[in-house]
């Protein structure tokens, strides 16, 4: 394989570092949903834990046990798929803790559980993204009192997701989420934690952090569309590709289409060389074309995405290339790419 996604541990730890002291007091969990954005759950579950991250999340269950096993008790997995029953006694069974925005779901959790089963309810902010509407809430929540009472359930968190679309709707998700809390409380709830913020807004507004923030896109250095960079946060892969031919006028690199590179991305943007940054001329089925430079050779290194430091650009501006986000880029590309771990 003449390609490779190139994991820095360093990386990694100085974005979580970042966050942590972005948003104290409250605690950071670290998503790693789909394999960590193509990371890889274990590396970055440990470097997670090993940094005193306390939370680990996921909406997937494999990602979520994934995460499990490697942090084991060192920290705590929140996993928010409504899952089939199957599913939710291996969830109970690996120790996660369950994100729950419907009540048919909490009655089949409180079924399964064989021991008091530890849940985060989910209220809808109006982001209409799974939980319970307002005005079925006072009973939901009536009802998950009730089951805790009765030794079924733990009610350790009240949670939902926002839109970012603006600060006005996400001003009235807030005040909605209050008034969930609120009722939760009534209704004779005791919630460990609140969390409603994801990476953008936990980063900008300091009102949406309550006790933990989901940060997602930021840990791995992916920054909002069309947003700056943040300090301190920086692109904690590398996707790097070989040389494997030397022409007059342009290079090949082992590294295509088949592998999850878009071909949108031919023409558009620039990779990095030896040399700095060249264009991305071409993207084929299992090979791409890039300008070539003073003395290339087969087998050089050229940087598809990555920190900047050969001329390439983030995943972020290359996605915004081709109109989309940052996350797809990484998402899409070859499991069959390797994954290493550097320091």
């Amino acid at each position: 394989m003449s390609a490779e996604l190139r994991i820095s541990r360093a990386r990694l730890a100085a974005n979580i570092a970042s966050l942590q002291a972005r948003v104290a007091p409250a605690g950071v969990l670290v998503v790693v949903k789909d394999d960590a954005y193509g990371h890889g759950v274990e590396a970055v579950t440990s470097v997670a834990v090993e940094a005193g991250v306390g939370w680990l999340g996921a909406i997937d269950l494999p990602s979520a046990r994934r995460a499990k096993a490697e942090a084991g008790d060192r920290a705590r997995v929140f996993c928010w798929l409504t899952l089939s029953p199957t599913e939710t006694r291996e969830a109970l069974d690996a120790g996660l803790e369950l994100g729950v925005g419907d009540a048919g779901y909490l009655e089949r959790i409180a079924e399964l559980a064989t021991q008091p089963a530890v849940v985060h309810l989910k209220i809808d902010t109006g982001l209409h993204r799974n939980g319970v509407r307002p005005e079925a809430w006072p009973a939901f929540v009536a009802r998950a009192a009730e089951l805790e009472r009765a030794g079924r359930i733990r009610v350790a968190g009240i949670w939902s997701h926002i839109s970012e679309a603006s600060d006005a709707d996400d001003d009235d998700a807030r005040a909605a989420f209050e008034a969930a809390i609120k009722a939760a409380r009534a209704a004779g709830l005791a919630p460990e934690v609140r969390h409603l913020a994801a990476s953008a807004a936990g980063w900008a507004r300091a009102e949406f952090r309550y006790d933990l923030v989901r940060f997602g896109a930021f840990v791995y250095g992916i920054r909002s569309a069309d947003g700056p960079d943040r300090p301190g946060i920086a692109p904690a892969a590398t996707l790097v590709a070989r040389v494997t031919a030397v022409r007059d006028a342009d290079v090949e690199i082992g590294i295509g289409s088949l592998d999850g590179l878009p071909s949108s991305l031919g023409g558009r943007v620039s990779v990095g060389t030896p040399a700095g940054g060249r264009e991305l001329r071409r993207v084929g089925l299992g090979a791409s074309v890039v300008e070539s430079w003073p003395g290339a050779a087969v087998g050089d290194e050229v940087a598809i995405w990555g920190p900047g430091s050969s001329g390439e650009s983030s995943a972020t501006t290359l996605a915004e290339a081709i109109d989309t986000v940052g996350e797809e880029p990484l998402l899409r590309l070859s499991p069959l790419i390797p994954r290493v771990v550097v320091d």
